[in-house]
């Protein structure tokens, strides 16, 4: 299955209301809904804000994003995205992952334009893993989809289990063959108001369309595998 976030803010407050029981994606770039997607939400993933501060050219304020996180924190059910740098090398994002204070509580962001290395270290420390498509082309471009297959291919090898991926803005790749744990958009948030949306009714449609639960080898693997005498076999990640 897949967990879908639905971000916020969503107005009026009636719109953002019709979501009861679903799961919220509140940003610290807009952190209005907060306290309302806690009360009525299974589950918060609170994002750093770090995008949207850089598409607007906004700085950034981790000393302010780790109090507003602490407080939500103490949610059993809400996790944060630790700071990321958007375009910045690996050893930029890994200084920000060691100055993390609330360990595992918090998920590291690999961007698609970073080593695939990186993302499987990334996942063999920590219980949950981002993506982000920083540098590489939108999602469900064949550029991105090229990338994506190479990292499943990767982290399929000598893994018992499928690992947590949460997919940063990726609703769009529900019901794609890349098994994410969980993805997150503001779909709902930006366009319930159209005539033959709803807000309610297109929460549902998202949250009924999962991924798949594991990962089989990318087209270009597998027939790596065929020219090597293995033509049947299909690896999973279970």
């Amino acid at each position: 299955m897949t967990i879908h976030y639905h971000g916020t803010p969503i107005t009026p407050i009636r719109a953002l209301l019709e979501l009861r029981g679903r799961c919220f994606c509140v940003s610290h770039a807009d952190p209005r809904d907060a306290a309302r997607c806690h009360q009525i939400g299974q589950s918060v993933m609170l994002d750093n804000g770090a995008f949207t501060k850089w598409r607007q050219g906004r700085p950034t304020d981790w000393l302010a994003y780790y109090a507003w996180a602490e407080k939500w924190l103490s949610h059993p059910t809400t996790w944060a995205v630790i700071p990321d740098v958007i375009d910045a090398g690996p050893e930029a994002q890994d200084a920000l992952i060691l100055d993390w204070p609330f360990g595992e509580r918090g998920a590291p962001v690999w961007h698609m334009d970073e080593p695939i290395e990186r993302l499987v270290r990334l996942c063999d420390e920590w219980p949950r893993v981002c993506v982000g498509s920083s540098g590489e082309a939108d999602p469900l471009t064949p550029k991105w989809m090229r990338t994506m297959d190479a990292a499943w291919d990767a982290l399929a090898r000598g893994r018992r289990f499928t690992p947590w991926i949460h997919m940063l803005r990726g609703m769009a790749c529900s019901g794609e063959r890349w098994p994410f744990a969980s993805v997150d958009s503001t779909d709902v948030a930006r366009n319930h108001n159209l005539p033959h949306n709803g807000p309610g009714k297109m929460a549902a449609r998202w949250d009924a369309v999962q991924c798949p639960g594991e990962w089989r080898h990318s087209p270009a693997e597998q027939a790596e595998l065929e020219m090597a005498g293995f033509a049947d076999v299909q690896e999973v990640a279970v």
